[in-house]
């Protein structure tokens, strides 16, 4: 079968082989050497806008993997929901074959997704769901640089409570399976913030970026860091602090089921902030962004 083509190579990330792994290695280099890591790591929190806003906070959780354990098999990515609907309002995953992206081609770990779509209800093998998804696809390429070999199992993932029991579900078919390691990966921005994103309670300026990072961000980093994922979907529903609180939920559920007792806050901004540090210009508006590892 044909692999899933990229779809935001060009835009989000460079299209071009050499490109895209030049500006990894830059992403990796801002990450550094990290401090203070968990013996092992289960699953981490990425944001999932373009490099050139949030590919170093990806970098990081990537890098932490990578400090960490230096082969893993599989990464389940649970992705966002941006423009795919599906009544029946169940995850989607793809299921078989590979991704294709700038740095080649990736295998999808059918085997894993066989006895996930076995054992829980609430996921279907969609894959034309992921045709025009970027909320995975930007991750895709770390995981090539970084782990030669591995593969990948998307899922996109609905913001409702439903993601909780869904992480639970993959979180038991992981404990049951021998000789693999397998890492989650949950992607989502934060508060998407001013009159371009339709949420500006606090009005515009300085004061209300501060409101959208250091209260309604670290609303859901709390959250995440203290392993409570079934507020998050709650939560990002009145405050709108996660565009992919489903793929967030599922991925702190997995941590808290393989007996995770708290994630680790590797970094947090905004876009506002990293367009001052790199480009010297402000903006009235912002998106969130954290990383983090379990």
């Amino acid at each position: 079968m044909e692999p899933r083509r990229p779809v935001v190579a060009g835009q989000f990330y460079p299209a071009q082989r050499q490109a895209c792994l030049s500006e990894i290695q830059q992403c990796l280099a801002g990450a550094g050497q990290l401090e203070g890591l968990p013996d092992t790591i289960v699953a981490g929190i990425v944001p999932h806008a373009g490099w050139t806003f949030s590919g170093d906070l990806a970098a990081m959780v990537f890098s932490a993997v990578k400090q960490v354990h230096q082969r893993v098999d599989t990464f389940v990515i649970f992705g966002a929901i941006h423009g795919y609907s599906d009544s029946s309002g169940s995850a989607a995953v793809y299921s078989e074959g590979s991704w294709q992206t700038p740095l080649g081609q990736i295998a999808v770990d059918a085997d894993l997704a066989f006895e996930i779509l076995r054992l829980s209800v609430l996921v279907e093998s969609d894959l034309k769901a992921h045709r025009s998804e970027h909320s995975v696809e930007v991750q895709v390429p770390f995981i090539q640089h970084l782990f030669g070999g591995a593969k990948i199992l998307p899922i996109m993932v609905p913001p409702t409570p439903l993601a909780v029991q869904l992480g639970s579900d993959v979180a038991d078919v992981i404990s049951s399976v021998e000789k693999k390691r397998i890492v989650c990966i949950g992607s989502t921005d934060l508060t998407h913030y001013g009159p371009r994103y339709g949420f500006s309670p606090q009005g515009t300026g300085v004061e209300s970026l501060r409101w959208a990072k250091e209260v309604n961000d670290q609303q859901f980093i709390d959250l995440a860091v203290q392993l409570i994922p079934e507020k998050i979907p709650l939560v990002a529903g009145k405050s709108h602090n996660a565009c992919g609180a489903g793929a967030a939920a599922a991925t702190v559920a997995v941590a808290k089921k393989l007996g995770k007792k708290q994630g680790l806050l590797l970094a947090h901004t905004h876009s506002s902030e990293v367009m001052e540090r790199k480009f010297g210009q402000l903006s009235e508006e912002s998106v969130g962004y954290a990383a983090i590892v379990f």
